[in-house]
This record gives structure tokens, sequence and C-alpha cells, in this order.
């Protein structure tokens, strides 16, 4: 799977370190920086990984900042892109089965890299759940990105 991963100042260690794994695992991994730990502004690097996967040149995001709020704030704002916000790996799972989420953005500053490398184990290797009730829920929310967001051109 080709992953997006950008993060800002703040994120640099863990996603280096996550991004290690993922290659590991055998995903491609397209680094949108920033690089060093640096003072840098999140959204010049969420924002262009985000477009990448809205517009399918990767499969799903995953984004390193202080907190992860401000990863997700960016990515929710793009056509397509469901972001979530994951601190433990029972609400990995749950991102993945019950929205389907392709973003998963991580807040460097408020878990550990051991509980972190956890969540993108489990983010990664969940699928959405097939029950009918799921696929509903998850089509309403499709269909309100699709009434109120503009495509990615």
């Amino acid at each position: 799977m080709k992953i997006a991963m950008a993060n800002d100042h703040a994120g640099t260690a863990l996603k280096n370190q996550i991004k290690k794994y993922l290659e590991e695992q055998g995903h491609e991994v397209k680094d949108f920086g920033t690089y060093t730990e640096d003072a840098a502004d999140l959204s010049d690097y969420v924002y262009p990984a985000s477009l990448a996967v809205a517009k399918g040149e990767c499969e799903r995001g995953i984004f390193v900042d202080g907190v992860g709020f401000g990863s997700a704030l960016i990515a929710n704002k793009i056509y397509g892109l469901y972001a979530v916000v994951c601190q433990d790996p029972f609400c990995a799972r749950l991102s993945r089965e019950h929205t389907d989420s392709n973003v998963l953005c991580i807040g460097g500053k408020i878990i550990g890299s051991a509980i972190a490398m956890e969540i993108v184990k489990t983010w990664m290797e969940t699928d959405a759940l097939t029950a009918e009730k799921y696929r509903r829920r998850v089509q309403k929310v499709t269909d309100i990105n699709n009434k109120h967001c503009v495509p990615v051109k």
C-alpha cells in the first residue's frame, strides 16, 4: 500500500519511526516532510499529503503533529478524506471498522512511540466492517462529503 506521510516539527522523530516500520512491512511511503525539528507550519506539509490521498496517488495517510488535531482539521477540509485522531489501539481499530477512515493523525507530544506503533499497526491491519449498518453509516458521511465538499482536480 502507498502511504502519504506528513508532520510538523513536533512529529518529526515519531514520523520517522513510523515510516521505517511501514517500509519494513512492505509499504511504500511518500514523505511530504518536514524533515527537521525546526519550527514549521503544519499545513505546508499536511495539505499536499492530503491532496495525494484525495487524488488517489496514495491509498492512505498518516500525519504526526504535536497533538494530532491540527492534522485532522486540515485533512478533513479535503474532499474524500476521513481523518481520525487516535491515542490508543482500541480507537484505531474502531476508526477503521466503523468509519473506514483513510487518514490517521497522531500526537507526537501526547503518546510515546511504543503506543504509536501499536496504533499504526492496528489501524493498518484493520478493515472496515461490512455489516449493513456500518456501510449505511459510512455512506451517510460520504453523502455529506459529496454534497458540501468540492472534488480535488
